[in-house]
């Protein structure tokens, strides 16, 4: 017999041996996806890195509110506005040492980013080059367990070793991608395979579009722009999945590697930093089959046909709308679109722009005619962020990764505080079900 053959006859067993009736999980109460039964987030830590607010609570029930998101307790639009040139690199040294940084301490950061943006000796060759991936998020996972063996006392615990490790991770995670990117291109897609190395003194943002551009041109605004998503996508407090994802891999005692590398795994899935792609796809299915963007009525029904799972990949969902916490808004959605509108008017490419804002406004429409007036949905930062990655050029495969790259410094501080702050490992219960059990669900609503 095929191994094929055998996997194929196999493989429902397995599926069927592994199922639980999702009614045990109203039996016992049992918090699916570490969510209560409104919706919101299980309460199971503390941290002072980040906060998202969505919503109040009176009398136990959930009050929608405008979206605001916190760095260190500052509001994400008065960080925008005190961070100038270099913002993402502010950013950067709030989140780890829980300040902005003055100019001469700027100065400095920079400096020490600079220093480790290269890769280690042979490492683009080894690591990069000689077995490239189709799938950039797959080799910076990689990348990043191989960068342990190039590491004196990887396993070490002290604050001062772990600063260096994530300073180290936070400088090379663009020159990784960017890398990525052109093995990728020129291995599975026959393209010319040019390797810029990363420039000092011009930052971050700058220094992605440098490397992955074959002729480094780009403009203020295009610069801006990048720098502007890379603030955006740096925090978004613990309870994210890959913040979560670090704090309970550190919790354990292993590495900063370790660490950091199970968060990319998890931002790699589609239902977290993979969100994007799915905005993306749709949008280009959209395009297929709307004739006028501006014909509201034309968008509406189209959005419908998706709701009900009748068109694009039929799983009923229209992406780039809703979220886990904020409800009347999401405050990254709100500055991404204003960005992204004027990046369209430099671009000539307005009235794709009509289409999203279309895709927000008829959303928002349809849920209060289906669900009652009273109900709340809003755009969300990847029904934007993935037209401004098309407006700047950059190619899809780099969406995730670009993601990766900003919030990679949120994950190191979030090692740092549960290395500091919480000495237990983290270890929930799970609820053994038998399979012979006969379960009474005559109490449960069906």
């Amino acid at each position: 017999m095929s191994i094929k053959k055998w996997l194929k006859e196999v493989s429902s067993t397995v599926e069927e041996v592994n199922k639980i009736d999702k009614r045990y999980y109203k039996k016992y109460d049992i918090k699916q996806g570490l969510r209560n039964a409104d919706g919101t987030g299980v309460v199971v830590g503390f941290t002072k890195i980040g906060s998202v607010h969505g919503y109040t609570k009176c009398d136990g029930k959930k009050i929608p509110t405008e979206g605001r998101l916190f760095y260190r307790d500052i509001e994400i639009g008065e960080l925008i506005e005190k961070t100038g040139k270099f913002g993402y690199e502010s950013i950067i040294y709030l989140l780890l040492f829980g300040e902005l940084p003055g100019k001469r301490n700027l100065r400095d950061f920079n400096a020490i980013l600079d220093r480790f943006r290269k890769l280690p000796p042979h490492f683009t060759e080894n690591t990069i080059l000689k077995s490239p991936s189709n799938d950039i998020m797959n080799k910076l996972q990689r990348s990043i367990l191989v960068l342990y063996s190039y590491d004196n006392n990887p396993d070490c615990l002290d604050i001062e070793k772990i600063l260096l490790q994530s300073i180290k991770l936070i400088a090379r995670f663009p020159t990784i991608i960017s890398y990525g990117y052109q093995a990728k291109a020129h291995y599975f897609d026959n393209q010319s395979l040019y390797l810029h190395n990363p420039k000092k003194g011009i930052g971050t943002a700058a220094n992605i579009l440098h490397m992955i551009r074959a002729d480094n041109k780009y403009s203020k605004l295009e610069l801006d722009t990048l720098d502007l998503l890379l603030i955006l996508h740096a925090e978004h407090g613990g309870g994210n999945n890959s913040a979560f994802a670090t704090h309970v891999v550190s919790s354990s005692g292993t590495d900063t590697y370790s660490a950091v590398g199970a968060a990319v795994g998890s931002l790699k899935g589609p239902k977290h930093g993979g969100a994007n792609l799915r905005v993306r796809a749709m949008i280009e299915d959209m395009k297929e089959n709307i004739k006028d963007y501006g014909d509201e009525k034309e968008v509406k029904d189209y959005l419908i046909k998706i709701l009900k799972g009748e068109v694009f990949d039929k799983k009923g969902l229209i992406y780039g709308m809703g979220h886990a916490v904020y409800t009347k808004s999401d405050p990254r959605a709100e500055i991404l679109k204003e960005k992204s509108l004027e990046l369209a008017k430099a671009k000539g490419r307005v009235e794709e722009f009509k289409l999203y804002n279309n895709i927000e406004k008829l959303t928002k429409e349809i849920f209060k005619e289906i669900r009652g007036e009273d109900t709340e949905i809003c755009a969300n930062v990847d029904l934007y962020s993935g037209f401004v990655y098309d407006l700047l050029n950059i190619p899809k495969e780099l969406y995730t990764p670009l993601f990766a790259t900003s919030r990679v410094a949120s994950w190191c501080a979030h090692r740092i505080e549960q290395v500091v702050s919480d000495h237990k490992i983290i270890r929930p219960a799970y609820k053994s079900i038998k399979n012979e059990e006969k379960c009474n669900f005559e109490d449960i609503k069906r």
